[in-house]
């Protein structure tokens, strides 16, 4: 597969190359990260043929969409899709510490969760002049659900509801504002609960549909009828399938590094790539969209994009299955696709 290449979200204008850039560390996650190694892993991402970039306000606390602006206004707007998220209004806050959330040296804006009418729209105002771009083409819903409120969740889902959150979103789809709206989540289930609500036309899904794990496929299937686009973020599962030991974003417990291993060991049988397979395997649905990838540097941009172009034979998509290691019904890529 090429990166450059195009899907078209079923129900709304916006295409999207099958492979995109997070930018999570552009807003310096988990480590400092230079301007300038971000704006060469920009130039990379660019000269491979990304043109989608994803960013939030909290990314960062506001760095994230800053240094993303300031790239993507050198350049012309008709050329790439940009993402960026609401739910949480950033508060200017002298009390952020030199480390907030995973960010390292984040600037001094709290994130305050707001999912509110007024909010979103604050929000997405606030976001506008952090790009320099008056229309990002999707506008997600960041984190609702919960993975993240825990036993606040329904007080937020509340605001999305009775409290006009969804409606402000359509508010700014109707008058072409943005060109896509859904949500972007952890979880596969509060998509569903949203759809049941709200007119959504993509969301991004991170690490719930993928090499390691199948459990949404009856949701995905869903999604490809009824004209859902699926982002799928953090293909890698927080880096367990690139070679870290985490797991949603904490250490990987037994049973899933068992799994691992076994995926690793049908790697090495078939001579491919772990890192490929977990790249190529959810794009086969045919509700996935677009990977969606964070990269720190030029040489990660580098290896993901040959990940993504590595042959993998279909005997190895069978070997999976055979395993139990791919869920019953669950597309698999195509030889040659």
């Amino acid at each position: 597969m090429n990166v450059a290449d195009r899907r078209k979200l079923p129900n709304a204008p916006v295409e999207l190359t099958v492979m995109g850039l997070g930018c999570a560390q552009m807003g310096n996650l988990y480590r400092k990260t230079s301007y300038e190694e971000a704006a060469g892993a920009f130039k990379a991402a660019w000269e491979a043929g990304i043109r989608y970039y994803d960013t939030a306000p909290f990314y960062g606390y506001t760095r994230s969409e800053r240094r993303l602006g300031t790239m993507l206004t050198d350049l012309p707007r008709a050329d790439y899709v940009l993402s960026t998220k609401v739910g949480r209004v950033m508060q200017p806050d002298e009390t952020v510490g030199p480390e907030e959330d995973g960010y390292v040296e984040p600037l001094p804006f709290r994130p305050v969760f707001d999912y509110t009418h007024d909010g979103i729209m604050r929000s997405f105002e606030a976001s506008r002049q952090r790009l320099g771009i008056l229309k990002p083409d999707i506008l997600y819903i960041h984190d609702i659900g919960g993975m993240t409120h825990g036993e606040k969740h329904q007080h937020y889902w509340r605001q999305l509801t009775d409290g006009g959150g969804f409606r402000a979103l359509g508010k700014l789809r109707e008058e072409g504002l943005t060109k896509a709206i859904g949500l972007g989540v952890n979880e596969w289930e509060i998509i569903a609960d949203a759809m049941k609500v709200f007119d959504i036309d993509v969301a991004m899904l991170a690490g719930r549909y993928t090499l390691l794990e199948q459990q949404s496929l009856a949701f995905m299937d869903d999604c490809a009828r009824r004209g859902v686009g699926i982002v799928i973020a953090g293909p890698f599962n927080s880096g367990l399938l690139a070679g870290n030991r985490k797991f949603n974003y904490t250490d990987a417990p037994a049973e899933i590094l068992a799994r691992v291993d076994v995926l690793n060991t049908a790697c090495e049988e078939e001579g491919v790539t772990l890192q490929a397979a977990a790249l190529q395997f959810p794009l086969a649905h045919p509700a996935a969209m677009t990977i969606v990838s964070g990269a720190r540097t030029a040489g990660q941009i580098r290896s993901n994009v040959d990940w993504f172009a590595e042959e993998i034979p279909a005997s190895f998509w069978s070997r999976l299955k055979e395993r139990g290691l791919i869920a019953d019904g669950a597309p698999i890529p195509r030889e040659g696709a």
